[in-house]
């Protein structure tokens, strides 16, 4: 006994092969819209988000079994001290000095800050700096004694 394929019936089955692995996309309907007015035209479809990729599940989980539900919350990108720190010493006026990366110590009561820098205010005598963060190693509350 012969075996004969029709390449047709094979065509077909492997098409709906292909098709029976699609997923099925429908809108999320959210309470409140009305159904009933069908005059309003096609309801828009929902744009299908992306799933982030899972990588490494081993060691992100927290200790202690936590009722959390699963991976450790990554810290935050700014935790505002900086900006926290600032504010505190320009509200009480505070003499600060500022050891900048080449060894100078700036002497003054910082007026303002943004990103990139600081201005400081200095005595009568001497002219106001505006200093580049970047060129700052550290500074410190004037009168504090440093080890």
């Amino acid at each position: 006994m012969k075996e004969i394929m029709d390449p047709v019936s094979a065509a077909e089955s492997a098409e709906k092969e292909h098709f029976a692995n699609r997923k099925l996309i429908r809108p999320t309907l959210t309470r409140g819209e009305n159904h009933g007015n069908h005059n309003a035209g096609p309801m828009p479809v929902p744009d299908r988000r992306e799933r982030p990729e899972r990588h490494d599940r081993g060691g992100d989980r927290m200790m202690g079994g936590g009722g959390s539900g699963g991976k450790k919350m990554a810290p935050p990108e700014q935790t505002n001290a900086e900006n926290f720190y600032y504010q505190k010493q320009m509200q009480g006026k505070t003499p600060m000095v500022i050891v900048l990366r080449d060894g100078e110590q700036v002497r003054g009561v910082i007026e303002w800050y943004d990103r990139n820098c600081i201005k400081v205010n200095r005595d009568a005598g001497e002219p106001n700096l505006m200093i580049y963060k970047p060129a700052i190693k550290y500074m410190y509350k004037e009168g504090e004694n440093l080890r």
